[in-house]
């Protein structure tokens, strides 16, 4: 048998491992960077964290991340914070609703009127004046009766006429008035007294105001006599 050397052939191997070193070597450097480890087929690789994420639809995240603010909302500012101002209504002599607490006696002035008659009915505005530094309110109907100078009174109290109660806001100074009615005693025929004063009591009170009285005769008994009262409205009722 004739031999062979093997020197060309293991000379062969030399260069094949030379070049697949070199073409491994130049695939890890190829980012300019040592060659990372490579990952061998059946064996774990390393762990690496996944990338951090906020999932907002479920409230999740992770620990070490950091919590991005809540969006606040118009609704959710109004609800969490300072409450956005109303605004206020002003006061006056119309009819109005919160323009403060009632009046009371001592907080008012009363006065009559000039009469203004008419159609056999003579007239006459009983008038509350607020002489306080607050506003308050008057709402319904006065209480009236007329006295003698003895204190009696004279005639039955005053009818209530049809009248719808509106509440009145009173500013300092500011007026409201009630209508007071009653026939012409020389047309009713109704027997009268001349009182010497009229008690006015202001709604929702006890205490009354006297106001003297200086209109002559009133009637004080039978039907076509009887003195009506109007609700407060606004203003002096002249």
């Amino acid at each position: 048998m004739a031999y062979t050397s093997q020197t060309p052939h293991r000379a062969a191997l030399l260069v094949a491992s030379v070049a697949v070193l070199g073409l491994l070597t130049a695939c890890g450097n190829e980012t300019g960077t040592q060659g990372s480890p490579q990952k061998v087929s059946g064996m774990a690789a390393p762990a690496t964290g996944s990338p951090t994420t906020h999932d907002s639809a479920a409230g999740n995240t992770p620990a070490g991340a950091a919590t991005p603010p809540p969006v606040q909302t118009g609704g959710e500012a109004a609800a969490g914070g300072a409450s956005s101002p109303t605004p206020s209504s002003a006061g006056g002599t119309s009819a109005t609703a919160g323009g403060g607490s009632r009046c009371h006696t001592s907080e008012l002035s009363a006065t009559v009127g000039g009469n203004n008659p008419g159609a056999g009915q003579e007239n006459f505005p009983v008038v509350l004046t607020n002489k306080s530094s607050r506003t308050c309110t008057v709402r319904g109907f006065p209480g009236a009766a007329f006295v003698s100078a003895a204190g009696e009174q004279l005639g039955p109290d005053p009818r209530r006429s049809s009248g719808t109660p509106a509440t009145v806001t009173l500013k300092p100074g500011q007026h409201a008035w009630a209508g007071l009615t009653f026939s012409n005693p020389e047309v009713s025929g109704a027997r009268t007294a001349t009182p010497a004063a009229l008690l006015i009591t202001p709604p929702d009170e006890q205490d009354p105001l006297k106001v003297a009285w200086t209109a002559g005769e009133v009637p004080v008994s039978g039907n076509a006599s009887s003195v009506s009262l109007s609700v407060f409205a606004p203003g002096s009722g002249v």
